[in-house]
């Protein structure tokens, strides 16, 4: 199943190992038993401490293994066989079992283990869902460090009646006690407190180390980790400057993005790839990474800025270079987060598969959008994509390729008003068309929305100066209202969110900090 030059990739990477680390299946009388068999043969021969064992006496319905370590169950367990975009997080899966890789720290370990006890998550994936690696990786490393923490890894596929049961359109889906408790993408914090709020925290559990750390004083201070940070960080730290970076994930949401066409000299890349490299880059460089934070609040008052941190943690910097980027925007409408996940998706790539031979609406006549649309259309029975104003906002030869598909139709001045369904699932949409001033309601089954991005930048609200639509308002160097903070990337009102635009304003911004630093001097 697996081909020599992967073979020997893995060889390399599992060159790491110092304990065993077993692959314990199940006996199954399923068609694909043979499958997964010979994968995890493959596998297994890339190292001798990766070892292959039966279950004896336990049957499954499905091709099923788990991992164990050191004689003891991982909690990990893989329910289908994990191909696709999945194998990723079976080789991640070995690694972090044995210690190995990027692991959780500290701050992040002790919030895990002071969640409850005896906790089972099964997370439904779908091996072409390019957000459920990543949901389906972090909730792995919460299990290992945990202690009681079972995680199902579901793949869909096999088990159509129970997806159908718990109402599941969307994918990656987190269930609990038979109950959907998340689905879509999802950050590890933001994972974390939903699961901090789903089973509860024993509140006597003492943290290993302060919480309200001091993480030291920088010359540079980057939050973000996109494109505009990972320049910004480079350029600050190759110019002798102390530089720290602050980001919830490295990539930002470059690992969001599938096939890249348009970064000058790359013909074509994908964005968990493109992330990976950013991160590989800046780690060739003494800067101080601090993962999986968000800040809470900047303090302007004295020369040296300060930081609060979400988490407690506190830092100073002479500069700081905030390049937060943006998120997806959602349509905030009556039924919208009733049906996230059960007819309302934001990722045509993920749960596209899910709407084969119905029909779904596009809301959003951007490039997002039309791109979304014509990736639909080669799924669904019908497309009808709604926009706002009275014409296509997508690039013409994006439009003239939607126009040219039979199953696409298009629907202008509409207003989406609200969606509405039966408890389970979506049936309609809602709109206004504003050119009659007229409601009006369409039968469907699902609804993607692609009405673009809102920039990440709550934490500077009454801080630095912003437009109406909340992108901090920079200069030609990229400073901003306050000296010493300066922004770059799509959280700025510079135009045109590109990443190749945010890298060069990231670039910008450090150089500007250290001709203001010097100017000083």
């Amino acid at each position: 199943m697996l081909d020599p030059q992967m073979k020997e990739q893995l060889t390399s990477v599992f060159a790491a190992l110092d304990k065993p680390v077993e692959l314990v299946y199940e006996n199954s009388a399923h068609d694909d038993q043979n499958d997964l068999l010979e994968m995890l043969q493959d596998v297994a021969s890339t190292s001798p401490l990766i070892v292959l064992r039966k279950n004896d006496g336990n049957n499954s319905a499905m091709p099923q293994f788990h991992i164990s370590y050191e004689g003891k169950h991982t909690g990990i367990v893989f329910k289908g066989i994990p191909g696709g975009h999945e194998f990723t997080s079976l080789i991640l899966a070995i690694l972090n079992t044995n210690r190995k890789g990027k692991l959780l720290d500290s701050l992040i370990v002790d919030r895990v283990k002071r969640l409850n006890k005896n906790i089972t998550i099964q997370t439904f994936i779908s091996l072409t869902c390019e957000n459920c690696p990543e949901v389906v990786q972090a909730i792995n490393q919460l299990a290992l460090v945990h202690g009681s923490l079972r995680h199902e890894i579901i793949d869909g596929g096999y088990v159509q009646d129970e997806v159908q049961k718990l109402g599941i359109q969307g994918v990656p889906s987190l269930v609990a006690n038979s109950k959907m408790f998340h689905s879509g993408r999802i950050q590890l914090l933001d994972l974390l407190a939903k699961l901090e709020a789903t089973f509860g925290v024993d509140e006597t559990a003492a943290p290993s180390e302060p919480i309200n750390k001091n993480l030291g004083h920088f010359d540079v201070l980057v939050i973000g980790g996109g494109p505009a940070g990972s320049a910004a960080a480079i350029y600050s730290v190759r110019k002798g400057q102390s530089t720290a970076l602050i980001t919830e994930k490295i990539g930002g949401q470059v690992n969001e993005t599938k096939g890249i066409e348009n970064l000058i000299s790359v013909t074509y890349t994908e964005g968990p790839q493109l992330a990976a490299q950013l991160n590989q880059h800046i780690a060739s460089y003494p800067v101080r990474v601090f993962e999986n934070r968000r800040v809470k609040k900047v303090h302007t008052e004295n020369k040296v800025k300060a930081i609060e941190l979400e988490s407690g943690e506190h830092l100073t910097a002479d500069s700081i270079i905030v390049t937060t980027g943006a998120k997806w925007r959602e349509l905030g409408v009556e039924g919208e987060k009733e049906y996230m996940g059960r007819g309302v998706a934001y990722c045509p790539h993920c749960d596209g598969p899910f709407y084969k031979g119905k029909k779904v609406a596009v809301v959003g006549g951007g490039n997002s959008g039309v791109e979304a649309a014509i990736d639909l259309a080669g799924i669904v029975r019908e497309v009808v994509v709604f926009e706002y104003n009275d014409a296509l906002k997508a690039d013409q030869i994006l439009v003239d390729k939607l126009k040219s598909l039979p199953n696409v139709s298009i629907v202008t001045s509409a207003r989406t008003e609200k969606i509405i369904g039966d408890g389970q699932k979506v049936q309609q949409i809602q709109y206004v068309d504003r050119s009659l001033d007229k409601t009006e309601k369409m039968d469907l089954d699902g609804i993607f929305v692609q009405i673009g991005l809102v920039p990440n930048s709550q934490f500077l609200k009454d801080t630095v100066n912003m437009s109406k639509f909340g992108e901090i308002i920079v200069d030609e160097k990229c400073r901003t209202s306050i000296p010493g903070i300066y922004a770059a990337g799509d959280v700025t009102t510079t135009p045109y969110k590109q990443i190749v635009i945010a890298m060069g304003e990231g670039a910008k911004a450090a150089l500007a900090a250290f001709e203001d630093r010097m100017y000083q001097h």
